[in-house]
């Protein structure tokens, strides 16, 4: 298929706009995991910065 062919899947678009907003949304998925994970973090930090700390 040709990427200037019209996409079946998405009238309007073509093969490789189609391919691009495929690739934009797994893009946005993966940012939005790792999102996830940084909040995650700065969570589990914040509650250590929270909590009494003994010294050995």
């Amino acid at each position: 298929m040709k990427r200037d062919e019209v996409d079946p899947e998405r009238p309007g678009t073509t093969t490789e706009e189609s391919a691009q907003i495929k690739a934009t949304k797994k893009e946005i998925a993966e940012l939005k995991r790792a999102n996830g994970t940084m909040k995650a973090a700065a969570s589990f930090f914040a509650s250590e910065l929270d909590r009494p700390h003994t010294r050995s």
